[in-house]
């Protein structure tokens, strides 16, 4: 028997050991049932870290709402039902913290995750994801199966998507600097600086997905973060200092800052793994830093 990753060209999927990988749609798209099915039939699959989605920073979600919504439904879908066709034992599904609503009590625990609408900016994606717990849970009542969610928060680290149109806030500003410093310009950032993350180390969610797979026996989602915030504004001092960038950094207050807020509690994972250590963000933010310029001309941007 097999574990199977898919998304595994992706940021999570690059740091998560597999016996079979789907790196890309070229492999099996699996928006279409009859590509995904015939790839699960062909297989003998015991395990499932789903990680394949449609994903994007700010702009992406905000020019591009149905197209969020309509291909992860569909990957989503697909993935699911192949796996409980082809009798799949356990199935672990990412999802994300921007899947949260909008306007509710903080700190963000798993519980609350269908208590409100999510962030308009990127609601068709999120009501997407969420859509993959609600799957999961139902496979669960009426099948019975080990099928859970794990909920990571900002993750970044090397093999990032750092497209400058659709990256997300780290990759992305991790390209303008480096952009900034080889072009000698400014450094512009979008929005105030003011709004708040948790970020998470990608080498920290593929040690923590492993000790998923092989120990945890919850059957309620399980929020992966350090619960510890960083403004935007000292994400982009980080990345300057890692990157030597010592010229000026203006911030764009007319362009959106997105969701102000959204700390979460990580008191259902440290129960799970409570000597897991992570990696200190600056020191997180460097190797990814040092791997971009390294890989600058064949990476993802």
């Amino acid at each position: 028997m097999k574990t199977l990753l898919t998304g595994a060209n992706g940021l999570v999927g690059s740091m998560i050991d597999a016996d079979l990988r789907i790196s890309g749609r070229d492999e099996v798209d699996l928006r279409d049932w009859h590509s995904t099915e015939k790839y699960f039939k062909s297989h003998d699959i015991d395990t499932v870290i789903h990680t394949a989605a449609r994903v994007g920073g700010l702009g992406a979600n905000l020019n591009n709402m149905a197209d969020f919504y309509y291909d992860n439904i569909l990957i989503n879908s697909n993935v699911l039902e192949a796996s409980r066709k082809y009798n799949v034992k356990r199935v672990v599904s990412f999802l994300s913290t921007c899947i949260f609503p909008d306007d509710v009590e903080y700190p963000l625990t798993e519980d609350k995750l269908h208590q409100g609408e999510p962030h308009s900016s990127n609601f068709g994606y999120a009501y997407a994801k969420r859509m993959l717990e609600v799957h999961s849970r139902a496979l669960k009542v009426q099948h019975g199966l080990d099928y859970i969610c794990v909920i990571p928060t900002n993750i970044y680290g090397p093999h990032d998507n750092f497209n400058l149109e659709d990256s997300h806030v780290l990759p992305a500003l991790i390209h303008k600097c480096y952009l900034a410093k080889r072009d000698n310009t400014d450094l512009h950032v979008w929005g105030s600086g003011k709004p708040l993350r948790e970020f998470i180390f990608s080498e920290d969610v593929g040690r923590l997905t492993n000790l998923i797979c092989e120990n945890y026996t919850g059957t309620e989602p399980l929020i992966l973060s350090t619960s510890q915030e960083v403004s935007i504004r000292e994400a982009v001092c980080a990345v300057a200092e890692a990157m030597g960038f010592e010229g000026n950094i203006v911030f764009d207050d007319s362009k959106p800052d997105g969701q102000y807020r959204k700390p979460t509690s990580n008191s259902r994972l440290l129960d799970f793994a409570p000597e897991f250590e992570f990696t200190p963000f600056k020191e997180g933010v460097k190797k990814t830093v040092d791997w971009f310029v390294e890989n600058y001309h064949k990476c993802r941007k």
